[in-house]
């Protein structure tokens, strides 16, 4: 029983990590490169991330530098940004392209949270997938009898238990990336 339990810690912490991998996609006031992990750009035949083909950098806050390694990328680069749903003007300097990050107005704030709130239910999902899946197993094992009924009941109190933690995890992520949507 106990490779089950460590199986679904395994599977609920890979549920928590996907959703902060998420968050750090969600646009903020800030500039931050995580923002075109989800921009990906034709290179040669085949639809590569911008981060592979060109360097990202911060130069201000509320800025972006794109610098591809060949120049001829530029304009492929300006056409994918154009193309994503990040809501900004790639500013082409011949050399690089600059993303400015403006200040974003309460209604988009809005929208990003509820982004935030939509990817954390869908953790809060998986959590739960995860666990009945979890107690489905423990019941095929009462039933050859390799358990008895006390020893399953046991153990789903202590995936209950376990998903309670991490749904709290969650919450606690899902307030945190709220108030940093919300900061102005």
């Amino acid at each position: 029983m106990e490779d089950l339990i460590k199986d679904c810690e395994h599977r609920m912490q890979q549920a928590i990590d996907h959703m902060a991998h998420d968050f750090t996609t969600i646009r903020t006031g800030r500039a931050s490169p995580a923002v075109l992990e989800r921009v990906h750009v034709e290179y040669y035949g085949t639809e590569t991330p911008i981060s592979q083909i060109a360097s990202v950098s911060v130069p201000e806050p509320r800025q972006l530098l794109i610098q591809p390694y060949e120049k001829n990328m530029i304009a492929v680069i300006e056409r994918a940004i154009l193309k994503s749903d990040l809501g900004l003007t790639p500013n082409n300097d011949g050399t690089g392209i600059r993303l400015n990050f403006p200040q974003m107005t309460e209604d988009r704030r809005k929208e990003m949270v509820k982004q935030v709130n939509a990817r954390a239910e869908q953790a809060c999902v998986a959590i739960r997938n995860v666990r009945r899946d979890a107690n489905e197993h423990g019941k095929a094992r009462e039933k050859k009898k390799e358990i008895g009924e006390d020893d399953l009941k046991g153990f789903e109190a202590k995936v209950q238990k376990i998903t309670d933690k991490c749904i709290e995890k969650v919450h606690e992520l899902q307030k945190k990336k709220d108030a940093e949507v919300m900061e102005v």
